[in-house]
């Protein structure tokens, strides 16, 4: 889940790390105020989240006015179907200029900082200069040492009091990333002011959206909706209503729901495995109606509603359920739940399922059960493209 900038940066100022000056502008006339009260360059950034709109968000002003006139053109971008979240208002200092990330590395398995001496995403940075970047791995489990900052930063040149200054700014915002388990945190552009302090200028952060239940108190108080799962466009009447089977029942997880214009309607697991299984059906000739995730142990009822919102799609007439090679999830209750939900919506549960690829706990029970209602059970030996090809055929 994407925050906003200013969004980001108030989650900064909470746990004291030093940032630019600046507010956000619902109107164009608050924001030559803020530009006025600012007093000297500004720069102006519309709150946006839609891919792309980097280079058209961004404008400088040098005075009042210009802010205003600048103000003016970013509140009319299209974000998505949606207007920017106001634009953001701030001084743009200049000086010698940094950046910082906060990620996992997939491959070590840890959380990593990585720092550089240049502006920018320091994966741009990496493809340009590799050797003007350097990293730290830390742990997830334990608390973050000040002695894995302070050799970051040494290594990023510093010495003296900056050393120290860095090392207690890398050190802030490595506990804030873990603290409310963001995905990313990205500093583009740290800048040393004349009087020797630092200031973040332009930051960027994303949340695990399998952390938002967790982290609720907190994006309560940032003023997230409860169903703002910020997609790259408004969500659509399904993709709420399944957000809200989510957040009713604990148990288990939906992913994000993402609709489409198809008609074989899918109920699927297994993370990216989900992902894989939706581009073998469009592999093969089919076309999904929708993306939607589920795992970690789902109760029967979460499947049910799941399949009952999938099926009374316009033009989705059978579902595929399907996971990964190796789940955790038990096999048996999303049966109960797919046959379950099919079966009060006044239909044959063999007539609606393409097929049945849930290889994880308690399968054998779940293979009794549908063979109970004439249902395919595919185990792990067939693949998930194999499965999503006997889908697509049945389908027509």
């Amino acid at each position: 889940m994407k925050f906003y900038e200013f969004e980001a940066k108030q989650l900064l100022r909470k746990h004291g790390i030093p940032l630019v000056r600046g507010e956000v502008a619902e109107t164009a006339k608050a924001a030559k105020k803020i530009a006025a009260e600012i007093d000297g360059p500004v720069i102006l950034k519309a709150q946006v989240i839609a891919p792309g709109l980097t280079a058209t968000s961004v404008r400088e002003a040098s005075d009042p006015a210009e802010a205003k006139a600048a103000a003016a053109e970013l509140l009319e971008i299209d974000d998505g179907g949606r207007k920017p979240k106001g634009v953001l208002v701030e001084a743009r200092p200049s000086g010698p200029t940094y950046s910082l990330s906060f990620t996992y590395d997939g491959t070590a398995k840890l959380p990593v900082i990585a720092g550089s001496d240049l502006a920018g995403k320091i994966d741009d940075i990496g493809d340009e200069h590799p050797n003007r970047i350097v990293r730290r791995h830390f742990s997830a489990l334990f608390p973050f040492s000040d002695y894995i900052a302070k050799e970051l930063v040494r290594s990023m040149g510093f010495g003296g009091g900056d050393l120290n200054r860095m090392t207690r700014i890398v050190s802030g915002l490595a506990r804030l990333f873990l603290k409310y388990d963001l995905a990313d945190l990205d500093i583009t552009s740290l800048v040393k002011l004349d009087d020797g302090s630092f200031v973040l200028r332009d930051v960027e952060a994303d949340l695990e959206i399998e952390a938002r239940h967790r982290q609720r108190p907190m994006l309560d108080e940032l003023g997230f909706a409860k169903d703002d799962l910020r997609q790259v466009r408004e969500p659509t009447e399904f993709e709420l209503e399944g957000a809200r089977i989510d957040a009713e029942d604990p148990r288990g997880i939906i992913s994000p729901i993402a609709e489409f214009d198809g008609n074989i309607g899918l109920v699927i697991g297994a993370g990216g495995g989900s992902l894989t299984l939706t581009d073998a059906v469009r592999k093969h000739g089919g076309r999904p109606a929708n993306y939607a995730a589920i795992g970690g142990n789902p109760s029967v009822d979460k499947a049910r509603r799941l399949t009952k919102l999938v099926l009374s799609k316009p033009g989705v007439d059978k579902v595929a359920v399907m996971s990964n090679v190796v789940s955790n999830t038990r096999a048996d209750l999303v049966a109960r739940g797919v046959i379950k939900a099919i079966v009060e919506m006044g239909y044959e549960p063999a007539d609606k399922i393409l097929i049945f690829r849930v290889p994880g706990a308690w399968e054998a029970d779940a293979a009794k059960i549908l063979k109970k209602y004439g249902i395919e059970y595919c185990d792990r030996t067939v693949s998930i493209s194999e499965a999503a090809r006997r889908a697509v055929e049945k389908a027509g």
